[in-house]
C-alpha cells in the first residue's frame, strides 16, 4: 500500500481521467467554475470546496485504461487543496455533493490545519474513499508524504503537465498507475481495493466519472 501512495505523489497534484475521447457533450460541469480553454478541461474557482464535472454515459466494467495528463494552476498558497476522482459510479448528481453514488474516490489532500472531526493529517496526504451516495462517503485509507514534500517543490512538480495512466480491473478491483516519468512502460505500482475494503462487491460496475477538486485550481488534458 505505501508503493502506491508513494506513486501518487510523484503524479503531483493529480488524479483525474479521459480514459478515450470523450465528446464535450457527455461533461457535466455539475459544480465549482469549470471551462474549456483550447483542449484543456479547467476548474478555475481555488474556493470552490465540491467542484465536480461528471462525465457521463461511460460504461465502465472489466479492465479499464484511463490516461491523460494534469496541471496545478493555482489555490495551494492558502495551505490547504486536494484533487481526486470517482470511478464506477451508478449515478451521477448534477450539483454540489459530498459523495458520488455508489463509487471509489481516489484522493490527494494537501491541508495544513486538517479537522480533527474530518479524520484528515496534517500535509500531503494519499487518500482512498467509499462513496455509497450523494451524502456518504467513508475514508478507506490514508497514507502521510510530508517528508518528501521539499523534495517534490526543489524540481517543480507543481509546474508542469503530469502523464497518468492508470488501469483498473473491475473483475478483481486491481488498481495499477504507471511510472509518470514512462507512462508507457512496464514499471507500475498496483492494489487492490479488497485490501482495504472488506465489503466491497465485486465485479464493479458503473455508467460514469467524476473529476473533482477542493480548495484549488487544476487543469486536464488528454493523452501525454
Amino acid at each position: 500500500m505505501k508503493r502506491l501512495f508513494l506513486l501518487l505523489l510523484v503524479l503531483g497534484i493529480t488524479m483525474s481521467l479521459f480514459a478515450q475521447s470523450i465528446p464535450r457533450s457527455q461533461f457535466q460541469f455539475a459544480a465549482g467554475n469549470w471551462s474549456w480553454s483550447g483542449n484543456r478541461l479547467v476548474q478555475n474557482d481555488a474556493n470552490a470546496h465540491l467542484a465536480k464535472v461528471n462525465m457521463l454515459s461511460l460504461p465502465q466494467n472489466g479492465v479499464m485504461r484511463y490516461q491523460f495528463n494534469m496541471r496545478h494552476e493555482g489555490g495551494l498558497e492558502d495551505g490547504h487543496g486536494g484533487v481526486g476522482i470517482h470511478i464506477f459510479m451508478d449515478t451521477a448528481y448534477n450539483g454540489e455533493s459530498w459523495g458520488a453514488g455508489n463509487s471509489y474516490l481516489l484522493w490527494l489532500n494537501y491541508d495544513e490545519t486538517p479537522s480533527v472531526a474530518g479524520g484528515a493529517q496534517f500535509g500531503l496526504t494519499g487518500q482512498v474513499y467509499k462513496s455509497t451516495s450523494d451524502s456518504q462517503m467513508n475514508l478507506l485509507f490514508q497514507q502521510s508524504f510530508n517528508e518528501f514534500v521539499p523534495q517534490l517543490v526543489q524540481v517543480g512538480f507543481m509546474n508542469n503537465d503530469v502523464p497518468v495512466n492508470m488501469m483498473v480491473n473491475g473483475d478483481t478491483g486491481e488498481v495499477r498507475l504507471y511510472d509518470p516519468t514512462n507512462p508507457n512502460g512496464d514499471f507500475y505500482f498496483y492494489f487492490y481495493l479488497g485490501d482495504i475494503d472488506r465489503q466491497i462487491s465485486l465485479p464493479l460496475r458503473g455508467n460514469n466519472v467524476a473529476l473533482r477538486t477542493n480548495g484549488m485550481r487544476v487543469s486536464f488534458g488528454e493523452g501525454f
